[in-house]
Order: C-alpha cells, then sequence, then structure tokens
C-alpha cells in the first residue's frame, strides 16, 4: 500500500513542501522559548544552513510573525504570534474574564497569580500577574508545569471525571523536583481526594524551593474544569493563618468567572453546603 501521507490535492508527493513546513515550526519554538535570538544561534541549534534560517525568518517577518531589532540581526516573535495562540484557547473569554481578579489577588497579596489551562498530560499558563515584590516565582506566560505537583494542576485533576483523570494522569511524568514532590500515583490520587475536600489545591515546596501555592478549579457550563487559578508565595511570605482568607478570595473569583462562563451551579459552593 502506498503512502500518501504527504501528498497534496493533487495527488503528488510534496516532501519539500511538508519539510519547509517542519522547519518553520521549529524556528517558531525556538524563538519561543528566547526572547532574542540571532541567525548563528538558530541554524546551530536547528541543524540548518544560515541561508535556510535567513530566508524563512525573512518570509515570517514579512507576514507579521517574526521582528528583527533594528539595530542588530536579533529575532523575536511578534504579539501577531501572541494573537494567534490566545484564539487556540478552548475557552477564548476566559483570560478577559480572569484578568481583573487576578489583579485585584495580586493588588491584595502583593504576591503572583497564574492562571492555566491542561495540555497534554500538563499545565500551561495562559495569564499571569507579577508579584509587587523583586523575590517571586519564576515564570511566564506559555510555561508549561507539571499537573502533579502544582495547586492547579492538582485542582484541575481532582475535580476532573474519573475516567479522563485516569487518561490524563497515564501520561505524567511522576518527575521529582523537590523532596516533598508526590512521585507515586496510589500517593497523588489520594492527595487529589484531599483537595477536592478541602475545597483548594497546595503546593507545598514540592515544585519550586522556598514557594508556596493555592489554587482553585474554574468551571465551564457543564460544571467541569477548565483552568485553574493560584497565588504563589515565597514561603518566608507565607502565612498559615492567613490562608484561608487568600483561598476565600480565590474561591469567590472563580465562582463569578465560572457563573460568567455559564456554570449554574458552582460545585465548590454545592460541595460547601453539604
Amino acid at each position: 500500500m502506498d503512502d500518501d501521507s504527504n501528498e497534496g490535492s493533487g495527488g503528488k508527493q510534496q516532501p519539500e513542501s511538508v519539510a519547509a513546513v517542519l522547519k518553520v515550526f521549529a524556528i517558531l519554538q525556538e524563538l519561543s522559548e528566547r526572547h532574542e535570538t540571532g541567525i548563528s544561534d538558530l541554524s546551530m541549534r536547528l541543524g540548518m544552513p544560515k541561508a535556510t534560517v535567513y530566508r524563512f525568518l525573512q518570509s515570517m517577518k514579512g507576514l507579521g510573525y517574526v521582528r528583527q531589532e533594528s539595530d542588530s540581526e536579533r529575532y523575536g516573535l511578534t504579539m501577531k504570534a501572541f494573537e494567534l495562540g490566545a484564539k487556540a484557547l478552548q475557552y477564548p473569554d476566559l483570560v478577559d474574564l480572569s484578568r481583573h481578579h487576578m489583579q485585584m489577588l495580586a493588588d491584595t497579596t502583593g504576591e503572583t497569580v497564574h492562571l492555566g489551562t491542561l495540555i497534554d498530560s500538563e499545565i500551561i499558563y495562559v495569564h499571569k500577574i507579577d508579584s509587587r515584590h523583586t523575590l517571586g516565582m519564576y515564570s511566564k506566560v506559555g510555561r508549561r508545569a507539571p499537573l502533579h505537583c502544582t495547586a492547579i494542576g492538582k485542582v484541575l485533576l481532582a475535580w476532573e471525571h474519573p475516567d479522563r483523570r485516569e487518561r490524563i494522569m497515564a501520561g505524567i511524568n511522576f518527575q521529582r523536583f523537590r523532596d516533598k514532590t508526590i512521585v507515586e500515583p496510589k500517593a497523588y490520587l489520594a492527595e487529589l481526594e484531599r483537595v477536592k475536600a478541602q475545597g483548594f489545591g497546595e503546593d507545598r515546596e514540592e515544585f519550586d524551593d522556598h514557594i508556596r501555592c493555592l489554587g482553585i478549579p474554574i468551571f465551564d457550563r457543564l460544571g467541569q474544569p477548565i483552568a485553574g487559578m493560584s497565588v504563589s508565595f515565597p514561603t518566608f511570605r507565607f502565612d498559615e493563618a492567613k490562608a484561608p482568607e487568600v483561598v476565600q478570595m480565590l474561591t469567590n473569583a472563580s465562582r463569578d468567572i465560572s457563573t460568567r462562563l455559564g456554570c449554574a451551579k458552582f460545585p465548590l459552593d454545592v460541595q460547601s453546603s453539604r
């Protein structure tokens, strides 16, 4: 049987076109991981001739997805690339609906606030408000993080349907990042039960040294978790006595966002009334 995976609409094989597409996305991926990058660096990292990298960069620049610094040969992604990625969100209003609440949380606590959604068997940060302090949690929009040792990851799975949770967990790499990281699936399931019972998720220095996080899920119109919101504290600024107050602020924010997304019965209210 012939392999027609590279055939175009005319039935002819187009290996060069396929290769070109792969090169374009390889360049975009590299640019997404660095603020500004030169042709020589891209050439070395991707194993492509400099002339090829230059030709693709100029084409992407002409389309508006890549910018070139006027005083150097360094390139970076434009906001048009960000706009394209933002349109890939399953719930395009999510960031807009969350932005005000996140800013209020950041203003009140002084700490970093994250919004994350599920991608494969990880989370990806889709919005962030930085801490007002110099010392805070390092992260950036578009960065991936593990499900098993982040507050957002835990709340996304704690309220997930058991069948889908099982499929997602099958793809988790239970890597140990810190001494307190949960690396056993059975222990992680027990942690998810605890998270759901208490109504919020915690990261107790499980992913980053000296960072504590509190997280709450956000729900869609079907009452399914579609995102998580968290506040991250350096351990020396984390006050156990004030944690319930932060959780309440997160819950109030999630209730409003979830309602605006069409969630008629906010699961955390239903849970607390039992």
